[in-house]
């Protein structure tokens, strides 16, 4: 299921710029880079100061993901 980034503030698509993919605003680093690298078992600290992001960056994507794959409770 491929999420919709456009309503996350944090990131940007931008044609031209790392191929059109989600990036997080302001940079070059794309968002699947961050979800790679805690599969890989990097901590969020560890993945700041690797990619030069701040926590409310990375903080602001999660949310936005999780929020975005909760599925409605059905009764």
């Amino acid at each position: 299921m491929a999420l919709d980034w456009t309503k996350c503030a944090a990131v940007e698509s931008v044609p031209g710029k790392v191929s059109g993919a989600w990036v997080f605003r302001g940079t070059r680093l794309p968002v699947a880079t961050i979800f790679e690298n805690l599969e890989d078992g990097l901590s969020i600290e560890e993945i700041m100061e690797q990619f030069d992001v701040t926590r409310e960056q990375v903080t602001a994507v999660l949310d936005f993901a999780a929020r975005s794959l909760e599925a409605p409770i059905r009764r």
